[in-house]
């Protein structure tokens, strides 16, 4: 029972600090290949905050799978196979570059729920960002932890279709490899499901490399921001299914006054990711 792992289970609340330096926003803008126009005093976008704060584990300190066995918010789950599953972010005044800023993390909440393969701890943390003493961004995360091994994967045929949408806003998308590798290494995301196929196949039965989760709602809040040319104040965000290496998915916008519904598609309307923007 998960429930008797996570007894007692409440890690204080854990402060740091980050200098804020515009190269890694410059780094981002390469892989999501959007215009470099980050330096000093540049307003860093909603979400794009992902690339600081890094917590880099010792080599040591990682499990076989690539992420690290022990973390202040890691739940005592044995045998623990985590999932990124959503969040929610609501953005008063941008992050600026050039000026160190600080993060509060605590643990928001934590709940046991029974899906179709088994147990499921539900795990919420909460991050306040600061900058100049002033309060700018919180952000909640949600996260799925299994026990042992994950159900519901298959290792047979995987075949993705390209999806075909009446939306105004539509960019086609096909994850590979290098972009997957470049992603990994500026969020500090040693997961081998990322940059590693034989164990991504062999191991964890994905029928290849998987795209990150947060690089699918990057490409929704993307999508908001380069099309209003307006910046993104509140995302509520939420992954649904996988998105493998070479598939071929749709990032789709509806937006209405100063709000947009984003989803990212494949064949058949199947939906990977969806997000709803509230725009500055």
């Amino acid at each position: 029972m998960l429930e008797e792992h996570l007894a007692g289970w409440s890690p204080e609340a854990l402060t740091e600090s980050d200098p804020m330096p515009p190269e890694p926003a410059r780094a981002l803008a390469a892989v999501l290949e959007t215009p470099d126009e980050f330096g000093d005093e540049s307003e860093l976008p909603a979400l794009w905050h992902w690339i600081y704060f890094l917590e880099w584990a010792r080599h040591g300190e990682l499990g076989p799978d690539g992420h690290p066995l022990e973390g202040h918010f890691l739940p005592p789950i044995p045998d623990r196979r985590r999932m990124f599953a959503g969040g929610r972010l609501t953005l008063s005044t941008p992050l600026v570059l050039g000026r160190p800023a600080q993060r509060k993390s605590s643990l928001d909440n934590v709940a046991v729920k029974q899906g179709r393969s088994g147990e499921m701890a539900f795990v919420t943390v909460r991050n306040e960002y600061r900058q100049d003493g002033a309060l700018r961004l919180v952000e909640e995360q949600d996260y799925v932890y299994r026990s042992g091994e994950s159900g519901g994967k298959s290792r047979q045929e995987h075949h993705v279709s390209p999806a075909e949408s009446d939306a105004p806003w539509q960019e086609p998308f096909t994850g590979d490899p290098v972009r997957l590798f470049r992603f990994s290494a500026l969020t500090a995301n040693s997961h081998r499901i990322h940059y590693d196929a034989p164990y991504a196949r062999e191991v964890e039965s994905y029928p290849g490399l998987v795209v990150h989760g947060p690089l699918l709602v990057l490409l929704m809040t993307e999508m908001a921001r380069r099309r209003t040319g307006r910046g993104v104040s509140s995302v509520d965000y939420r992954l649904k299914r996988p998105v493998f290496a070479g598939d071929p998915v749709l990032v789709t916008g509806h937006p209405d006054d100063n709000a947009a519904d984003l989803t990212v598609l494949t064949g058949h309307d199947t939906v990977h990711a969806q997000a709803h923007v509230q725009l500055a």
